[in-house]
C-alpha cells in the first residue's frame, strides 16, 4: 500500500450508527440496528444492482441497502437475502426511514458525482 493509502487507512474510523426501529420491536423495546458509514464499496454494490440509485431510489433498492448495511449489536449482518420478501411487505415509510437513518447523509456522493 502506498504511503497515502496507509495514511487514509489509519484515519478511517468505522464508528457504527445506532438506529432504533419501534415498528419492528417487541415487548422488550425497539429493534436496534447498527451501520457503519456507507462505503464506496457498499454504494458500488447497490449501484450495480440498481443503476442511478441516488437519482431514482426504489423501494427495492432501499430494501437491498438495508440488507447490505444493517448489523446487529455484535456487528453481524442483521438481515440476509432470505429476509427480502418480509422487508418488501413492510410499509414504505418504515423502510425508507430505516434506510435513510442507516445510510446517513449521502449528499456528498451527489457532489462527487457532479464532478
Amino acid at each position: 500500500m502506498s504511503a497515502l493509502g496507509e495514511r487514509i487507512s489509519a484515519k478511517t474510523t468505522l464508528d457504527a450508527k445506532r438506529v432504533e426501529v419501534a415498528q419492528w420491536g417487541d415487548e422488550n423495546g425497539p429493534l436496534v440496528l447498527f451501520a457503519t458509514p456507507l462505503s464506496c464499496g457498499d454504494f458500488n454494490k447497490i449501484q450495480r444492482k440498481h443503476p442511478d440509485f441516488l437519482n431514482s431510489m426504489t423501494v427495492e433498492g432501499l430494501v437491498d441497502m438495508v440488507i447490505l448495511i444493517a448489523k446487529d449489536a455484535e456487528g453481524n449482518k442483521a438481515f440476509d437475502i432470505a429476509d427480502k420478501p418480509v422487508l418488501m411487505r413492510q410499509p414504505v415509510g418504515v423502510v425508507s426511514s430505516v434506510a435513510g437513518d442507516l445510510m446517513g447523509d449521502i449528499s456528498q456522493v451527489d457532489d462527487v458525482k457532479k464532478d
